[in-house]
C-alpha cells in the first residue's frame, strides 16, 4: 500500500553548507564544540562570548564570520547585537548562563533573585530581539539542565529555573512561529565549567558516572553538539525539551 499523499519524505541528514549559526556562549564548552561541529559540516558561525581572550582563541581556530564579546545577561547589549547583524541567520544557540547552587543557610536572596531574573530575561531577550533576524523554519536553541528536577539541599534556584525554562520555551515557540524554539536539558557534561565547579572532586565525579550511568561513560560536549545539530535540522521539532544525560535521571543518588 502506498503512503498517503501528504506523508512527509524520510528525514535526511541536515546539510549545514551555506547555513549561518549564531552561538551565544561560543567560546568554550558546549557552545564551542557546537560551533566546531557546524564549521566541520560546512556551516558558518558568529561567536558571542563574555571573555575576549577566550573568544579570540576560538576565532583563531574556527574562522567565524564575526565575533562579539559581551555578557549575554545584558539585554540592552543583546538587542544591539541582533540589531547589528548584517542579514538573516539560520539558527541561534544559547549556552550562556551558568548554574547556581547554594543552600538557604548561605544564600543572599537578592543575589539569587538577580541570577534567576537575569537567566529568564536573557532567554526572553533572545526571543524578543531576534525577531526578524532568524529565517522561517530556523531555530532558537537554548541549553538548560536536568539536575534541578530532583529537590535537594542547595538546589532551590536551579530547580526553579529547570521548571521555568521548558514552559518559557514552549510559549516562545508559539509566539515566534514559524521560527522554531527548543531546549536541550543536559545532565553532567564534562566541560571546563564542570571542572571549575567541582575542582578537586572532578575525577571522583567522572569515576562515579562511568560506574553508574547506563551508558557507562561520561557525557561530553560533542554529544550535546550532535543533538543540537539534529534539532537544528529536524524541522518537525519545536516547543520541546530534549534530555541528554546518559541516563543520569534513571540512577538513584
Amino acid at each position: 500500500m502506498s503512503d498517503p499523499p501528504d506523508a512527509p519524505e524520510p528525514h535526511r541528514p541536515y546539510d549545514l553548507t551555506g547555513r549561518t549559526v549564531v552561538v551565544i556562549g561560543g567560546s568554550a564548552g558546549i557552545g564551542l564544540e557546537t560551533a566546531r561541529r557546524v564549521r566541520a559540516d560546512g556551516g558558518q558561525v558568529i561567536l558571542v562570548g563574555r571573555d575576549p581572550e577566550r573568544l579570540r582563541q576560538a576565532a583563531r581556530a574556527l574562522e567565524p564570520l564575526d565575533t562579539a564579546a559581551f555578557d549575554a545577561g545584558d539585554t540592552e547589549r543583546l538587542k544591539r547585537f541582533f540589531d547589528g547583524l548584517p542579514g538573516p541567520v539560520d539558527h541561534v544557540m544559547v549556552t550562556a548562563g551558568g548554574p547556581f547552587y547554594m543552600p538557604l543557610a548561605d544564600m543572599d536572596p537578592a543575589v539569587a533573585g538577580r541570577h534567576m531574573g537575569e537567566r529568564l530575561a536573557m532567554t526572553l531577550g533572545v526571543g524578543v530581539h531576534s525577531r526578524g533576524k532568524v529565517r522561517a523554519g530556523g531555530t532558537l536553541l537554548f541549553v538548560g539542565g536536568t539536575g534541578g528536577r530532583r529537590p535537594g539541599i542547595g538546589m532551590s534556584v536551579a530547580s526553579t529555573l529547570t521548571a521555568a525554562l521548558p514552559a518559557l520555551v514552549a510559549n516562545l515557540a508559539l509566539e515566534l512561529a514559524p521560527v522554531r524554539v527548543n531546549l536541550i536539558a543536559a545532565g553532567f557534561v564534562d566541560t571546563p565549567l564542570s571542572a571549575t565547579l567541582l575542582d578537586d572532586r572532578l575525577e571522583a565525579r567522572r569515576a562515579e558516572l562511568r560506574a553508574t550511568l547506563p551508558i557507562r561513560r561520561v557525557v561530553g560536549p560533542a554529544d550535546v553538539a550532535a543533538l543540537a545539530v539534529h534539532i537544528m535540522g529536524n524541522d518537525a521539532l519545536t516547543g520541546g525539551t530534549y534530555d541528554i544525560d546518559g541516563g543520569q535521571q534513571l540512577v538513584a543518588r
